[in-house]
């Protein structure tokens, strides 16, 4: 059984979903593959005290602190390498950024493999259920281009500008399914 609740936030209206135990999604409102892992509707809960926790966590992320990933009970649904995936970018620390490719290379490192597939990284990046809190904003393309943010190239803009990334140097795709 999951239940929801909605939270209004700087970057538009959230969607939290969770088991009452531990958290299994964040989407932004109009956010691609918005509740895409759940394998039933949730009812609606505002008053979970898990719910309360990451408001609370929240409150503390878009007022400029860094609260730590940790502090969260978090459980994405997803398939076994997703969910690799996603553990990887609970690692990268605020203000920085990480490509796609890299991300590769560290898992195929943590498995053994020559080589892993950029792609495929992207696409478990992509469908990160827990958007913000589990950080795939903090990805960029190889050539510095702020692409693949299911939530919307203008809020992962405002996620890292909260959290003060530099962005003088990266570009905005002018085209392509990206966006």
């Amino acid at each position: 059984m999951y239940y929801s609740a909605q939270l209004p936030s700087p970057v538009g209206p959230l969607t939290l979903v969770g088991d009452g135990d531990s958290l299994a999604g964040l989407w932004i409102e109009g956010q691609k593959y918005f509740q895409a892992t759940l394998r039933t509707a949730p009812q609606r809960r505002d008053d979970l005290p898990l719910f309360r926790q990451v408001k609370e966590w929240l409150e503390r992320y878009f007022s400029g602190k860094k609260p730590a990933v940790s502090e969260l009970p978090l459980n994405p649904a997803g398939s076994e390498f997703r969910r690799e995936v996603w553990k990887l970018l609970c690692e990268i620390p605020y203000g920085e950024l990480t490509t796609y490719g890299e991300i590769a290379k560290k898992l195929a490192a943590k498995q053994g493999r020559p080589s892993m597939s950029g792609q495929a990284v992207g696409g478990a990046v992509a469908h990160n259920p827990i958007s913000i809190i589990i950080p795939c904003h903090r990805v960029v393309g190889s050539n510095g281009s702020l692409t693949g943010y299911a939530g919307g190239i203008d809020n992962k803009i405002r996620l890292l500008e909260l959290e003060g990334v530099d962005l003088s140097r990266l570009s905005v795709p002018k085209k392509g399914t990206a966006l």
